[in-house]
């Protein structure tokens, strides 16, 4: 009897081993031949389920956001405004074992991406998707009246969305000098500050 193969794990262990790769050893390292080791199989079984090497990247990162979104969707359930965007913004930042490897993972691809016209459109999108989210649940909390700023809100969006980007990388560069709960701290103080 032929055995039986269930496709759709399969190819969720190449994507999973394609993420443990990056994470571990940075994206040049994840070669077709080390994500094909690092997932027990062949070449050849990665080729009969993605086209490239690009293909198994942009699955990769694909999968890791809608991991994310999942999440944050749980995490915010129930919640708008200022405590939503608290919850969003948290989440965003290496603050456990699982978000410090979606970060190395997100930060491994942007040099990529500047070299590579899909790979950035991939991350402007998900990039937009996330400014949305923080720019309406701005919104909301301005609505409610949770909001003593003064500021446009769509550059307190974007000092937002630097300052997780730029706490995460210096937590991920300098361990020494920032510890997780610096970084919570610095971003519930300018919170609070709105």
């Amino acid at each position: 009897m032929p055995k039986i193969v269930d496709h759709d794990e399969r190819r969720r262990e190449v994507l999973s081993a394609a993420r443990r790769v990056i994470v571990r050893d940075g994206i040049d390292a994840a070669t077709t031949r080390a994500i094909a080791k690092e997932a027990g199989y062949s070449n050849g079984v990665l080729a009969h389920y993605f086209t490239d090497k690009d293909e198994i990247l942009l699955s990769a990162l694909s999968q890791s956001h809608e991991r994310i979104r999942d999440r944050l969707t749980r995490k915010v359930e129930g919640v708008s405004g200022l405590a939503a965007l608290r919850e969003l913004l948290l989440d965003n930042l290496p603050l456990d074992a699982e978000r410090t490897q979606e970060t190395r993972l997100e930060v491994s691809f942007w040099s990529r991406s500047l070299a590579s016209e899909r790979l950035a459109e991939v991350q402007r999108s998900e990039a937009a998707e996330l400014r949305a989210a923080v720019r309406d649940l701005l919104g909301q909390a301005s609505a409610a009246g949770e909001l003593t700023t003064g500021q446009n809100l769509d550059d307190v969006t974007e000092h937002l969305l630097a300052l997780v980007d730029g706490l995460s990388l210096h937590l991920l560069l300098y361990p020494d000098r920032l510890r997780r709960v610096d970084l919570e701290r610095l971003l519930l103080q300018h919170l609070d500050g709105l």
